[in-house]
């Protein structure tokens, strides 16, 4: 624009609230704290299972399946990077999943489609977190007690193990004022993420494969591996939905850009861009390894709860040192306390959106504060109550994975308005019909599954 420099940065949205918010409060993020941010959030408990869906698919189509995969989500991230900003000569920014799908598909159709995907994946991750989190905690209480009858005897309850997780979480919460003030803790989830992930295949590789006609600790498997006929099918699309699960946080992709510097000269995703490409190398290098490298070591014994980890600690903790195991549990710990400070701050921006909408003006540090305790509360209460969130997380997982996979291919239809059956039109259109098949599929195979093997609904008594 005529008159206005280059080099000057924009506020945003062009909205002074979001000056306020604690997403888009500070701009002075960069390539390495996006980057962080992203691979600090991008691996979870579902990459454990990776190996899993190596059962059903075997070697060529399930190292392939991952590929593509892997290429499909990151293709859906680059459109996100470049919708954050569409039009970067009039500065308006969409630093939040739910703007974007209402600036694309109108504000009725927008709220329907991404308001619960984007809750679900934000609050529902910070539950999942105080489950599997505080299931850890006893599992590294209990590795450095080994046969102490005693020690064992005073463990807490899953309902405390619980408890201390999230205080833990909503204690690191208090001195987090926004999202890239989380970069110091993103480091920290980073190399943590990327410790436990190379611990793990190394050590499997260290201790060599197990044969799976070993009938040595034989029920380990609780599931049914035979490939034919009906069951077959069933285990193929199952192992289908690990694969696809196994790639998070890009209902934060948004968010993070958010956090970047941007100007006519040097948009911010330019710099975004480098930050993903960084980041999905690493978790590349660390996914990929699991699944191969788990499949391998312990062909058909991979036990469905808990993947890898629990395959290597069962199998193998009698030749390892139980400080190796516990520091495992340990890193493994640090890493949820610290991706949990990323998936709640969507979150509190939108209490504190609710607040300066009200009040028109920036939220009081009581607010902040009770905001935080606030979300600890109700997460703690949904992780009790529910404590068999993650037996469903196949079926919910299912449900929003057109946020992955589809919503940003119509996304870009719907902002960039390609030719119609241009190659880009094609493409995207393409992807998300496929997209919608695919999460479908994985739904109803995950819905079949639980109707099959039941479902230990254990309602307020947590394991």
């Amino acid at each position: 624009m005529i008159g206005i420099p280059e080099d000057e940065e924009f506020s945003g949205e062009k909205n002074p609230q979001d000056a306020w918010l604690p997403i888009t409060e500070s701009r002075k993020g960069n390539t390495l704290t996006a980057a962080l941010h992203l691979l600090s959030s991008g691996i979870g408990t579902q990459a454990l299972l990776l190996p899993l869906a190596f059962l059903s698919l075997g070697w060529f189509w399930g190292i392939l399946l991952l590929s593509l995969v892997f290429s499909w989500q990151l293709y859906t991230i680059w459109l996100l990077v470049n919708l954050h900003e569409p039009s970067p000569q009039t500065g308006v920014r969409y630093s939040r999943f739910l703007h974007l799908s209402i600036v694309a598909f109108g504000e009725k159709l927008g709220k329907l489609v991404a308001m619960f995907p984007t809750m679900y994946l934000s609050g529902g991750t910070c539950a999942l977190y105080i489950i599997s989190g505080g299931t850890t905690m006893e599992l590294f209480y209990q590795a450095m007690c080994e046969d102490n009858l005693k020690c064992q005897a005073k463990s807490l309850t899953g309902a405390q193990w619980f408890l201390l997780f999230i205080c833990l979480a909503i204690f690191i919460a208090f001195f987090v004022r926004n999202l890239n003030s989380v970069a110091p803790i993103s480091l920290i989830g980073s190399i943590t993420v990327v410790a436990y992930c190379s611990l793990l295949w190394v050590l499997s590789v260290s201790k060599g494969s197990r044969p799976n006609h070993d009938p040595v600790d034989a029920p380990i498997l609780p599931h049914n591996t035979n490939n034919d006929g009906i069951d077959g099918f069933r285990n193929v699309l199952n192992s289908i939905g690990v694969i696809a699960l196994a790639f998070r946080g890009h209902n934060l992709v948004l968010e993070i850009q958010g956090t970047l510097p941007t100007n006519r000269k040097q948009p911010s995703r330019k710099s975004m861009w480098r930050g993903v490409a960084i980041s999905y190398l690493l978790i590349a290098m660390c996914v990929f390894p699991l699944a191969i490298v788990g499949h391998w070591a312990y062909g058909n014994k991979i036990p469905m709860n808990g993947g890898i980890l629990t395959a290597f600690t069962k199998f193998h903790q009698n030749s390892t040192s139980k400080y190796i195991i516990g520091a495992i549990y340990l890193i493994i710990i640090i890493n949820y306390l610290c991706a949990f400070q990323i998936y709640a701050m969507p979150v509190f921006d939108n209490l504190a959106r609710l607040y300066t909408s009200r009040k028109n003006k920036p939220c009081p540090s009581w607010f902040r504060a009770a905001t935080k305790v606030w979300l600890g509360g109700l997460t703690y209460f949904v992780a009790v109550t529910f404590p068999f969130l993650p037996s469903l997380g196949a079926f919910t997982g299912s449900i929003v994975l057109p946020l992955t996979l589809v919503y940003p291919c119509l996304m870009w239809v719907a902002i960039k308005k390609p030719a119609r059956f241009s190659r880009m039109w094609c493409l995207n259109v393409g992807l998300a019909f496929s997209g919608i098949v695919l999460s479908l599929m994985c739904a109803s195979a995950a819905l079949w599954s639980l109707i099959i093997n039941g479902l230990d609904a254990n309602f307020f008594k947590p394991r």
